[in-house]
Formats: C-alpha cells, structure tokens, sequence
C-alpha cells in the first residue's frame, strides 16, 4: 500500500480532532496498518548521561538550573556505566538505546566521550539515539560518523505557543539543528509534549510542523507533561486521556510510516489509555523506570499489557532476517513506497 505524501494544513488537522472518536481512531488504525504490523511495539531505553545544570529555561523541565527541584546534578556518565546500562537494556528486550545530556549543546571536550559511548552501544547490537541539545554542523557529522542512529530534538509545542514555554533558545534554532542531522545522515526523532496549557489549536500546529518538514521524523515522540515541583508547570491542569489518544491518532494519519512513540507521561496513564493509544497507532514505548529523571512504568509491568494485549516488542535490526522487508520505506524525495512492491 502507497501512502502519497502530503501537505498539510492546520485546518485539516484540526477537521482530525474533531472527529467522532470512534471515527477518528478507526480511521487512525485503518492508516496504521497499511503501514505497520498492528500487534508489535518498538522498544527502547532511555538513559540521562549527563543530569541538571542545563541553561535553558523550558518551564516543563526539572533538569534546568533555573528551577529548584530538588534534583541532583551529575557529570557525564563514564563509559562502562553507559555499557552496563545498555547491556540491562538489551536483557529487558530493548531494541533502541536512548541517550540524553541535559546541555544547551554539547561542547565540543565531551564530544569524544560521547563518540565513544555511541560506539559501544552499537558493538552491542542496539540501535543509538542521542538528545544533547542543538548541534552544529561538525557536531552532527561527527555523531553520524560514529554510527548515531537516531539524534532526538523535540519541537514541543506549536510555534505560536513556544514562546510561553522556552525563552532561551527559537522556534527556528530548533529546526536548523533537525535540518544538519537530516544532512548528516542520521533518522530525526522529534515530537513534543502535551498538557502544558497548550490549546487545541497549537496541538494541531505541532502535528503539522512535524508532518511537514521535508521528511517525517522516523520517530515522533508524544509525551504528556510530567509536572515537577519547583518548576513553573507543577500545576498545570491534567490532560484528558481522550485528548491525548486523539492526538496519537492524529499524529498517525498525517505521519503514517513514523513510529509514534508513547514517552513521558505513561507512568500516569492507566492500561486502557494505553491500550486506546496502541489502537490508535502508537507503536513505540520506553522501557525502564526512569525517563531522564521523572518516573515511568518498569519492563515488568509493560511485559504484562503487552501479554494481556496480544503485542509483542519489535525485532531489532540484528534479529530481523535480511530477506524480509520493512513494511514502508522513504525516497530522497520523502515520498513512502511499499518495499516489497519495489523489490517484487
């Protein structure tokens, strides 16, 4: 099945959300399967290599060091902590490695180290993402050179709304460092985070930057705000579960051949929500029980909904036999196409 490439519109986003549920989550599972295989689930870990004293002021976030929320600085992790986490990872049946480094950008005295953790995941069958904040050009070619695989750099809300959460770094810094890990080679990861008291408008505006930037992101992180104490979003209002899968859905209509990824929030979320937004197309979670710093459900537990749901985790790229293809595939032009139609 063909998924023609298109240019969306904040208004036809919006048409989305405000379809019947039940419409708008068959339609979203309709799309889902042309693309994907409905009962399997990416796996990936994620793990702070370098924690607090970050400059910015993203008012979501506890890692920065404008905020006093009890959180404990850390120096960049040594290597063999970092092998010995990934190899944990692996055991509990992670497919992806995901590093984060609460940094502006990375200077470039760590950058070595860096370099060499994504060379020791990857020696270990796992498939490497990073998040260090914005890059220059050297920077991101050199992670490509090492074998990054996946560089994570969030939009987080809609350009309308961006200026109420983060003051210190633009709209635009964020989508130059997306464009020169694209260049370099590497698959983009980027989403944003839901609850911040956002409108449904800016939800809409988020999903179509992301669907329209020149290629969509292979991996599109929807994450429901974690509220930290001491940070300026502590009390924001909860986000209604429905409004949640519905951007799920969303997100997978106007992205079909991404992997939606259920990130920050899950720890909340009960077995139902998830199980809606598995059926509305997300296919990619965090093990673990930590997200950088704030809290997620350990393995054990998502092994049994997965049990209960009939869902099985994703094949890492080691474990997949060469001769089977992926489901869809994207041309330089950004255009999907069924690979075995292709190949056949």
């Amino acid at each position: 099945m063909t998924a023609i490439r298109h240019d969306w519109t904040r208004a036809e986003a919006l048409a989305l959300f405000a379809l019947p549920f039940n419409e708008l989550l068959f339609r979203a599972q309709t799309v889902h399967r042309q693309h994907f295989d409905p009962n399997t689930v990416q796996v990936s870990t994620l793990l702070s290599i370098k924690t607090g004293a970050c400059p910015e002021d993203c008012k979501y976030c506890p890692q920065s060091a404008r905020y006093d929320t009890g959180l404990e600085r850390e120096k960049l992790l040594e290597l063999e902590a970092v092998i010995e986490r990934a190899r944990a990872a692996r055991a509990q049946g992670a497919t992806r490695f995901c590093m984060g480094a609460a940094w502006r950008s990375p200077h470039d005295r760590d950058l070595p180290q860096v370099l060499d953790m994504v060379r020791a995941v990857k020696a270990l069958g796992l498939e490497t993402c990073m998040t260090l904040g914005m890059l220059s050009e050297t920077q991101s070619l050199a992670l490509a050179d090492a074998g990054l695989d996946y560089y994570n750099h969030n939009l987080d809300t809609s350009p309308e709304y961006y200026g109420e959460i983060i003051t210190t770094r633009t709209y635009q810094d964020r989508l130059e460092t997306l464009d020169r890990v694209r260049r370099a080679g590497m698959k983009v990861c980027a989403g944003g985070i839901l609850g911040m008291g956002e409108g449904l408008a800016d939800r809409a505006g988020l999903l179509v930057q992301l669907a329209n930037l020149p290629v969509h992101p292979e991996s599109v992180p929807i994450n429901q705000l974690v509220p930290v104490a001491g940070t300026p979003l502590a009390d924001a209002e909860t986000l209604d579960p429905f409004d949640f899968v519905r951007t799920i859905a969303v997100a997978r209509i106007l992205m079909p051949a991404s992997h939606v990824r259920l990130s920050a929030g899950r720890e909340s979320m009960n077995e139902q929500t998830q199980a809606l937004a598995f059926f509305a197309g997300a296919n990619s979670i965090f093990y673990g029980e930590k997200l950088l710093t704030t809290p997620n459900p350990d393995a054990d537990a998502d092994r049994t909904l997965f049990a209960r749901l009939g869902i099985r985790p994703e094949a890492g790229l080691a474990e997949q036999p060469a001769d089977v293809p992926l489901y869809q595939n994207q041309d330089a032009a950004g255009l999907w196409y069924d690979a075995a139609a292709r190949t056949g």
